[in-house]
């Protein structure tokens, strides 16, 4: 006799909390999934097959479906509370050394809890509640035998550039591997070592926290958004260990700019408000600007308009002021001028002000140099064009997704074929209305996607 399957009350009750019919659940389900650059064709059947017990969900899937459910009840949910044992976290460590190196040699390795991790609105919130006294305490108390001076930070400094402005032109893909490889093999570790002063260890730590961030940037180019949260988190917890005010505020924006990014505004704004209240008076303007613009999409993206104006404006003042250097920490995302101009056009998006998203979008092509930030270029270009094609300026449109087609050539980076699939039911109407160049372009978008 077959065996009896047995119905999943555990998942049930969740789903029955959350108000769900199975078929808008996997519809949810989908789209987290695609959040994370993973396809899926779940549907209502699935979801009762999964209720009744006669299947399990398999890979990532139960970590999509607690994440579903979290965003929908405002509370964390995991997999395990649904009846599944959770394959798709990492192994934790209250040591952020420890774990920078785990992550570096999975990623080298390809072992599947980082391969599987999803991206969690929980996780954004990760900054809020983290205990950096008690982690200091851990760190502080260790001294290794091996003297780590400043010739050997500037080292990890010289490599995190040189892998970073590769990146810019040749896309996440480019190197991953030799920047994890190098964050778990010798960087990492060196932060086990003894230094000759408390400055030279906190510049150790700031060093190796960018290191991190270059490698959670790179798994976010490349789609992979849970392997990036986990990056960017250790980045943070490194980054209080160097400086709990001004970098670690920029690792908080990190985390809520990667939130942005996927549309996923959750706790973003009570993030930025606490990078806020750690890095004024401790950032420079500059770096001031780009917390503050960030504060400004995360009030955007839940439609606080006054807010967000507010944002904008503390955003450019603090742009006009300079009065200390600019920090490597924050100079590797680029002039923040440029930084300011794309992400204000990102805010005003959301805002539905597609004349002010054109203009700030020629303001930022204008403040990045084409040939050192050539992704930059490529879906500043992809943006323009969408705010273009808004304006029903269909021939203006075409020649912007154009300049982006070009400059994406030979990238490895799922955010620009992001960019190319997300025009294509544009252009497939442009076709239809010949519009002059749509055919052309509608060819070249669908070979680069091959």
């Amino acid at each position: 006799m077959a065996p009896r399957h047995q119905p999943n009350e555990r998942l049930r009750d969740v789903i029955a909390e959350a108000q769900y019919t199975y078929d808008a659940l996997a519809r949810a389900v989908r789209q987290v999934a695609a959040e994370n650059g993973e396809l899926l064709q779940t549907n209502k059947s699935a979801v009762s097959h999964w209720a009744n017990g006669t299947r399990r969900p398999t890979g990532r899937v139960p970590r999509y479906l607690a994440e579903v459910l979290s965003r929908r009840l405002g509370r964390t949910v995991t997999a395990r509370e649904l009846g599944y044992e959770d394959t798709s976290e990492p192994p934790t460590s209250e040591d952020p050394v420890a774990t920078a190196t785990d992550l570096g040699r999975a990623d080298v390795e390809r072992r599947r809890f980082l391969a599987v991790a999803a991206f969690t609105t929980a996780g954004v919130a990760m900054p809020l509640g983290y205990d950096h006294e008690a982690t200091s305490r851990l760190l502080q108390a260790r001294s290794g035998q091996m003297l780590v001076g400043e010739d050997d930070v500037e080292v990890v400094r010289h490599i995190t550039t040189a892998f970073s402005d590769a990146d810019e032109r040749l896309g996440g893909g480019h190197g991953l591997t030799t920047v994890t490889a190098y964050l778990a093999d010798t960087a990492a570790p060196m932060l086990r070592a003894s230094f000759p002063s408390e400055h030279v260890r906190r510049q150790a730590f700031g060093a190796v926290a960018e290191l991190a961030y270059l490698a959670g940037w790179k798994q976010h180019d490349l789609g992979q958004e849970g392997a990036a949260q986990r990056y960017y988190q250790v980045g943070y917890q490194l980054a209080c260990e160097a400086d709990p005010n001004a970098h670690a505020a920029w690792m908080m924006r990190a985390l809520a700019h990667q939130a942005l990014s996927l549309k996923q505004p959750h706790h973003c704004v009570d993030l930025v408000e606490g990078a806020l209240a750690r890095g004024l008076g401790h950032v420079d303007g500059q770096t001031e600007a780009m917390l503050h613009i960030t504060h400004a999409r995360a009030y955007a993206a839940v439609g606080e308009k006054p807010a967000a104006a507010r944002a904008l404006l503390a955003a450019e003042d603090a742009l006009l002021r300079d009065d200390r250097p600019q920090p490597s920490y924050s100079l590797v995302s680029g002039p923040a001028a440029g930084t300011v101009a794309s992400h204000t056009a990102r805010t005003l998006t959301d805002l539905a002000d597609h004349p002010g998203t054109e203009i700030q979008h020629r303001a930022a092509l204008t403040r990045w140099d084409r040939a050192k930030y050539k992704r930059v270029h490529a879906l500043t270009h992809a943006d323009l064009g969408d705010s273009l094609a808004a304006q029903a300026r269909a021939d203006e449109a075409v020649a912007a997704w154009t300049s982006a087609l070009d400059l994406m050539d030979g990238m490895t980076s799922d955010r620009t074929r992001k960019a190319i699939t997300s025009i294509r039911p544009t252009l497939a109407i442009y076709q239809r209305r010949g519009v002059p160049g749509a055919a052309e372009l509608a060819r070249r978008a669908r070979e680069a996607l091959l």
